[in-house]
């Protein structure tokens, strides 16, 4: 089964879409995202883009503020109290990554947890390592989504999540732990890294290397969760793992485009109605 990240996404966004439609015709408010651009990377004013087609989509307000690559981290970081402060903002992104003299730890900590929608706070991660509720990662919310969506159930599985990082790797271990799976947190510098994800029932691969898995790296029936957004050596946009290779082995997997990707800018919709909603108190 290939999992079509297109397909679920939209019915997540959709979901968000009615919720909001129900509130313009109560006469409410609508929620509000706010997105800070620093620079002109390529990739990153892609992203925002995606992410302004989303809000247009569902209904939700959209702030856009773009500040030059010169901008100084006290003039980022008083933009973000501004927002903070700004009571018709539900949602703030810094979208990521920052110049080299941004520190991205100081940022991240200077916005209000409440309207964390990407949910990186230290707050919301602690939240998530104490199971209480938050604010969770996109990425690895939507990896969670996507499993629900195929009927599949982490309890007693066995996960193998390849990557550590903040962003994805950790929150999404904790996540499928929370499902009560069994998790393997593996790297780069893993012994035998093979046989360890030979083992896994699900494969999550976070890396960041081009088709560095291939069949012999997951064992019949396992469902692929593929994170990597790669070139390979024809410039084809491409995941972590050898898809060709690997989609006749899985019971499930994820493809490059349209897979995980799309999940993302979903749940950070979804995150935004949810921030929104607990600062209105609406169940």
């Amino acid at each position: 089964m290939i999992i079509n990240g297109k397909e679920i996404s939209l019915k997540v966004k959709d979901e968000v879409k009615e919720e909001v439609e129900k509130l313009k015709e109560d006469g409410k408010r609508v929620p509000t995202l706010a997105v800070i651009l620093v620079g002109r990377n390529p990739a990153s004013m892609t992203y925002v883009k995606n992410k302004e087609i989303g809000c247009r989509y569902v209904g939700i307000g959209s702030i856009k503020i773009e500040m030059s690559e010169q901008t100084t981290q006290e003039e980022l970081l008083k933009q973000i109290n501004t927002l903070n402060a700004d009571c018709s903002v539900d949602g703030i992104l810094v979208q990521l990554p920052l110049p080299a003299h941004i520190d991205e730890t100081i940022v991240i900590e200077a916005i209000d947890p409440k309207k964390d929608v990407d949910g990186f706070h230290p707050v919301n991660i602690a939240n998530l390592f104490l199971g209480k509720a938050s604010l969770l990662p996109c990425t690895p919310y939507g990896m969670m989504v996507m499993l629900e969506n195929i009927g599949y159930d982490l309890e007693g599985k066995e996960v193998v999540v390849v990557g550590r990082s903040n962003i994805v790797g950790k929150p999404v271990a904790l996540l499928a732990l929370s499902k009560s799976a069994t998790v393997t947190i593996a790297h780069s510098r893993t012994k035998n890294l093979k046989a360890v994800c030979q083992k896994a029932d699900v494969l999550i691969a976070a890396v960041g290397q081009a088709k560095m898995f291939d069949d012999s790296y997951i064992k019949e029936g396992a469902v692929v969760l593929d994170v990597g957004m790669n070139r390979d050596a024809n410039n084809k946009l491409c995941g972590d793992v050898d898809f060709e290779k690997c989609k006749d082995k899985a019971q499930a997997i994820t493809p490059v485009p349209g897979g995980v990707g799309p999940m993302t800018i979903a749940m950070l919709l979804h995150n935004t109605l949810k921030a929104y909603k607990q600062r209105e108190n609406i169940d």
